[in-house]
């Protein structure tokens, strides 16, 4: 029996999507950063690190199953997962962040200068992870709403939008592109070569680059101190 020619052109349509923002990058990224906070000392993240982490593996699995074949991104039960993953994973980080602030304003004593930039470079990291996942979730509307829109549609705005003649025709951001926004956020305090458009956006990123300002500032500095 022939397939229905709406549904078949609909799949392709999806699938060429997906051809180009593949959701298995955005998912490895988010193992990553649950990896990260397995190995962050239990002391830096509490009695509930292993809860955390549990369910955060649960939401995970419930991501990728809960994804079909075909890339239905405008999927409410994905949406909500990616939202309450990126969400636990975030908080967790933001808690550990602060109890680590905490501990060393009140006169904790670290003797292991080591352990104690290991654990800036774990929050560091899963802040660039986390925060490149919000932004790949959040411009446009998300993966599977923003190619087509324009660009005063958009909450980033892309030098290869400005300056088309220097992209592939159609050219659309995926996520390693977010993840370079990330990175360039919290190692320059500020954006660089891609610019926020809205509040919301604009906001996020002030919080990013606050939180790495923070962990380098005073947890990275105070290890060297230590190890000085």
């Amino acid at each position: 029996m022939w397939p229905d020619p709406i549904s078949y052109t609909k799949a392709m349509r999806f699938t060429k999507i997906y051809d180009r923002d593949p959701l298995w990058q955005a998912q490895l990224a988010m193992v990553g950063a649950i990896v990260l906070q397995f190995l962050l000392p239990d002391r830096f993240l509490g009695d509930s690190k292993s809860v955390v982490i549990i369910a955060e593996v649960v939401l995970l699995l419930g991501l990728i199953f809960t994804t079909p074949r075909e890339p239905i991104f405008r999927s409410l039960r994905r949406r909500i997962n990616v939202v309450a993953l990126i969400g636990m994973v975030g908080i967790a980080n933001i808690v550990t962040l602060e109890r680590l602030v905490h501990f060393l304003l009140q006169g904790g004593k670290i003797t292991d200068g080591h352990q104690l930039i290991l654990a800036a470079v774990n929050i560091f990291l899963t802040n660039v992870i986390i925060f490149g996942l919000l932004y790949w979730e959040i411009d446009g509307g998300g993966p599977g709403q923003r190619r087509g829109r324009k660009n005063n549609e958009r909450d980033f705005l892309f030098p290869q939008m400005e300056s088309p003649g220097f992209a592939p025709k159609n050219w659309m951001p995926t996520f390693p592109d977010y993840l370079y926004v990330s990175v360039t956020n919290a190692t320059a305090f500020s954006p660089t070569d891609t610019m926020p458009l809205t509040r919301a956006v604009k906001l996020l990123m002030a919080v990013q680059a606050t939180a790495s300002l923070i962990t380098i500032a005073l947890v990275a500095a105070r290890a060297v101190n230590i190890l000085s």
